[in-house]
């Protein structure tokens, strides 16, 4: 599952973990992102030091099997964490869908946790560009999910996506307990503290919020990348 930060992803990361046959990976390349580029995010060296940081050893790892033997595994990555240089090839092993958010609902999120984001911060033309490479050997698109979709009809969307993928749909989808998961990465008592107190998706989203000023900038420029994989996302 690629997707940018505050795109729903912990929340359906936790629906695939609440399944009963599926064992979960957050953020495979976090570690290793940090420690390649330098960028300063909250908890940064707590991550590195708790966290595989070889990019390798990563990739070999999401080929499989999966870490508890389960028939179903799921690995949530972040798209601004596939930095040039490491290896993608595992990709080819793996179904790749797209969860998608539009940029004003995540720039209002992103911004209440770290200041002055950038494009590259949330991820959206890394987005197009793994979208555009797995399209490119696989000969057709892969699967898009809106985040949007997914609040609005949890039921529907999600069997939805599971038809897409080959996987058959369970209700155990819409419920997890609250406090979080056991597989969380060690950056979940900073980014996580919303979808720690659920115990299943919010309502359906509201109207988009209101920026100003250079978030306002910032979501004119990711638009477009959102807009173009939005056309192919699945609907219920």
């Amino acid at each position: 599952m690629w997707s940018g930060p505050r795109n729903l992803s912990t929340a359906l990361m936790y629906a695939f973990g609440a399944r009963g046959d599926c064992d979960i990976w957050d953020e495979p390349f976090y570690a290793a992102y940090l420690k390649a580029t330098g960028i300063d995010h909250p908890m940064r060296d707590d991550i590195i030091a708790a966290h595989e940081d070889d990019p390798a050893r990563v990739a070999a790892a999401c080929r499989g099997p999966a870490p508890h033997g389960a028939p179903v595994f799921y690995q949530k990555h972040m798209t601004l964490h596939m930095v040039d240089g490491f290896d993608r090839s595992f990709m080819r092993d793996c179904i790749n869908v797209f969860l998608i958010r539009h940029p004003a609902r995540v720039i209002a999120s992103y911004a209440r946790k770290r200041d002055q984001p950038t494009l590259d911060d949330i991820g959206f033309p890394q987005q197009e560009q793994l979208f555009d490479e797995v399209t490119g050997w696989l000969g057709h698109r892969p699967v898009v999910v809106d985040s949007h979709d997914i609040r609005a009809d949890p039921a529907r969307t999600l069997a939805a996506l599971c038809a897409a993928i080959g996987i058959p749909y369970t209700d155990n989808m819409l419920r997890w307990p609250a406090g979080g998961h056991a597989d969380d990465g060690v950056w979940a008592p900073h980014w996580y503290g919303a979808v720690h107190g659920s115990s299943g998706f919010e309502a359906p989203e509201g109207d988009l919020p209101v920026l100003s000023g250079a978030f306002q900038a910032l979501a004119d420029a990711a638009l477009p990348y959102y807009q173009r994989l939005a056309q192919y996302r699945i609907t219920p």
